[in-house]
């Protein structure tokens, strides 16, 4: 056992050591322009994330979930009275917030249940205002079982949502991003909800997993179609397992991560490369130590080659 920690030790050394070596273009001082989302390390207390992130060489990371709590703006890191301390955390680090996500969702009709989640998106904007993050993200629906298509009264409805909350976050600079997910994973569906919205503070958290696992869309042909409203990413590897996917340390899958880079750069994309390892819904999923620092090391090599 001890000849296994030791082993396993020397390759979270020796991974961290290629990271900090490997020739990076100039962005944020020195670093690859990629984050991970906070919910691949869901047992990490704010510092050691901080940490790891500087270390291991990110410029950003997402807030999604903090030490088990997914409601960020109730967590101490973030009251008011520290927020100061934990910009100046932040800064030290010489990080950014990527994207602050809610589980806010736009597909409710009209009552008390929609207004919170609403008044949900709202207490995100204003956090990610106080972070000086540039968007926060929200979900089309709240999950569960739904295959069929939406409809035009489900796609207004979310259309409505997201108009509502850009018009909000318009006087907090901050841009709200639906994410690819659920029902809404084809540039088809997208593109008639951004259409609806028909506002320049909504934009569009590419989860590019979903688009092609999904949607079955070539991400080509995903980001010729939504390229214009591309603000993040979601970037992750899989395999087919039985008839759902597994997860696999990037590069390691039929997921074509490096192509979905490609096609990003290919249109002048400035934002952030990001991982988002499941690990808080999937706990057998790879340790983050080992997760994050081996995509930070493919990410490089997929960067540098551009």
């Amino acid at each position: 056992m001890l000849g296994m920690r030791s082993t396993r030790r020397r390759f979270l050394q020796a991974l961290a050591a290629a990271v900090a070596s490997t020739a990076l273009p100039a962005w944020a001082a020195g670093r690859l322009p990629i984050a991970f989302s906070t919910l691949g390390c869901p047992a990490w207390e704010w510092r050691k994330i901080l940490d790891y992130a500087a270390a291991s060489g990110f410029a950003a990371i997402e807030l999604r979930g903090l030490e088990g709590n997914l409601d960020l703006p109730t967590h101490p890191v973030f009251a008011a009275s520290r927020m100061a301390q934990t910009r100046r955390e932040i800064e030290d680090h010489g990080l950014r917030i990527a994207c602050v996500s809610s589980s806010a969702h736009m597909d409710l009709p009209s009552g008390p249940k929609r207004a919170e989640q609403l008044s949900d998106g709202r207490r995100f904007i204003d956090l990610a205002e106080a972070l000086g993050a540039p968007c926060v993200r929200v979900f089309a629906t709240g999950g569960g079982e739904k295959t069929a298509a939406p409809d035009d009264e489900l796609k207004d409805r979310v259309a409505s949502g997201l108009k509502e909350l850009g018009e909000y976050a318009a006087g907090h600079k901050v841009t709200v991003l639906i994410e690819s997910h659920d029902q809404f994973v084809t540039s088809a569906i997208l593109g008639d909800v951004f259409r609806r919205a028909d506002s320049e503070h909504v934009g569009l958290l590419w989860d590019a997993h979903h688009t092609f696992a999904s949607g079955k869309e070539e991400p080509e042909f995903t980001v010729g179609q939504l390229g214009k409203w591309i603000r993040h990413t979601h970037l992750k590897d899989s395999v087919p397992s039985g008839g759902d996917r597994k997860y696999v340390l990037t590069g390691r899958g039929d997921v074509p991560v490096k192509r979905q880079v490609a096609a990003l750069q290919k249109i002048g994309y400035k934002g952030f490369y990001c991982f988002e390892w499941e690990k808080v819904w999937h706990p057998d999923l790879e340790d983050p130590e080992m997760a994050i620092a081996d995509y930070a090391k493919v990410m490089a090599e997929y960067l540098r080659e551009e």
